[in-house]
């Protein structure tokens, strides 16, 4: 559903999974480079060079392997554990993985995420926010809410930019391999287009 600036640990961010078709959210504390890496992938963005969890997915394409689900099995002492399944149409291979990671593979495959009702009850919230125009956070953040609460580029002078300035401001963030911040440009960019059509 979304990443944002964890308040709770100093340097990490929280990862919000939505239930398909359901109220549930579960909250995952992942690190910055998962965090950068899933954000890019929410954001549709494409770096210049393969991250590491690009040349994963490669690799295993490459040879003919498909991640068919991750499964979240277990969550002890704070922290989420899960398994990748992998086959090549003829066997079938269990991995275990960070949670973090699970993910992130998992959204460059679109391969399902599951886990346990157990997990789902112990871990994850209903969320039942209004926004001032009247309608859930649900309808209004549709699966992009992205580091709302990073203070590094998101500030009123962003937001007065044009376009065309913040078309040139991404593109340069990109190369210089800026990715988180480049995330909070294309959210950005993208309200400003929608406003404009």
């Amino acid at each position: 559903m979304g990443i944002s600036y964890s308040q709770i640990q100093n340097g990490a961010y929280a990862l919000i999974l939505a239930q398909v078709d359901g109220p549930y959210r579960i909250p995952v504390v992942i690190g910055a480079p998962e965090a950068q890496s899933i954000a890019l992938r929410m954001e549709s963005i494409t770096p210049p060079r393969p991250m590491t969890h690009d040349l994963f997915v490669s690799f295993a394409h490459a040879f003919g392997v498909k991640l068919r689900e991750v499964f979240i099995y277990k969550f002890e002492d704070g922290i989420f554990s899960s398994e990748l399944t992998f086959t090549d149409g003829e066997r079938q291979v269990v991995i275990d993985s960070r949670t973090s990671d699970a993910i992130a593979i998992a959204m460059r495959t679109s391969a399902p995420i599951y886990t346990t009702r157990e997990i789902l009850d112990e871990t994850g919230f209903i969320m039942e926010m209004q926004t001032e125009e009247g309608e859930d956070a649900d309808s209004r953040h549709s699966g992009e809410d992205i580091a709302d609460e990073s203070a590094t580029l998101q500030g009123p002078k962003l937001e007065n930019y044009a376009v065309e300035e913040l078309e040139r401001t991404l593109e340069k963030l990109i190369a210089e391999e800026r990715y988180e911040e480049a995330a909070e440009v294309s959210e950005i960019l993208k309200r400003k287009r929608s406003a404009n059509s």
